[in-house]
């Protein structure tokens, strides 16, 4: 069976998010419960490559990271401000089963 994807929500994902998937069992941190409220993109980017978590992000800085590199393990981008939690949830869901963990590598997905 294939790797399930693995989510990192960065600190402007708000944590209900992160509360919604693990009713599903589905395996979330966020940045500020590993402690990285104050990191920069590059430290962001060292842990979901240790981690293998796709990040998903507001952050438009992942969007230039991914644009000159293909080594993360995936990044879901959406603006929070655009879509309701319901739906970014529901995106992360389909997300989520749709896609193994080595197919998300080293791609954007865009809600």
């Amino acid at each position: 069976m294939a790797e399930r994807i693995r989510f990192h929500l960065d600190e402007h994902m708000d944590p209900d998010i992160a509360r919604a998937l693990r009713q599903y069992s589905i395996d979330v941190t966020t940045t500020i419960e590993c402690g990285l409220r104050t990191a920069n993109d590059e430290r962001q980017l060292e842990f979901i490559r240790a981690e293998r978590r796709v990040i998903v992000t507001d952050d438009t800085d992942f969007l230039r990271i991914a644009a000159t590199t293909s080594d993360h393990a995936g990044i879901v981008f959406c603006r929070r401000t655009v879509h309701s939690l319901g739906d970014i949830i529901r995106f992360l869901l389909l997300v989520h089963e749709v896609y193994a963990a080595g197919e998300m590598a080293g791609r954007v997905e865009y809600l």
